[in-house]
C-alpha cells in the first residue's frame, strides 16, 4: 500500500478497552476513545467464516495512518471505529517504501 499525507482522507478513532465495575462490583468492559486520526483505506479482502453452525460474512481493509508517539502505542487488542462500524485489528506493520506511516489491517463482521 502505497501512501502519501494526500491520501489520509478519511478519520478513524482507535478506541481502547477498560473495565469498570458494575453495580455487582463486577468488571464490565467498555470501550472509549484512544486517539483520532486522519487514514487512508484500502480493502484488501471480503469473504465468509463458519462459527458455532452459523455463516457469516467479513470484510477486511488496511488502515494507513501517520505514526508519532501515540499512534505507535496502538495495541492489537484496540479496535477502529469507522464510519458506524467496528473493525477488529488484525496486524500492524509499518510500510515497507515509508517509515512515516504505520498501516493495520482490520476486519469488520457484516453479519
Amino acid at each position: 500500500m502505497a501512501i502519501a499525507a494526500g491520501d489520509l482522507r478519511e478519520k478513524i478513532t482507535i478506541e481502547r478497552a477498560s473495565y469498570i465495575n458494575n453495580e455487582f462490583n463486577e468488571p464490565v468492559e467498555t470501550w472509549a476513545p484512544y486517539i483520532s486520526r486522519r487514514a487512508g483505506r484500502e480493502d484488501s479482502g471480503s469473504g465468509e467464516k463458519e462459527a458455532a453452525g452459523q455463516v457469516g460474512a467479513f470484510l477486511m481493509a488496511r488502515f494507513a495512518i501517520r505514526r508519532d508517539a501515540l499512534v505507535d502505542g496502538i495495541k492489537p487488542t484496540d479496535r477502529i471505529a469507522y464510519d458506524g462500524a467496528h473493525w477488529n485489528i488484525k496486524e500492524m506493520k509499518q510500510l515497507r517504501d515509508n517509515t512515516r506511516f504505520l498501516e493495520i489491517t482490520a476486519v469488520k463482521d457484516l453479519g
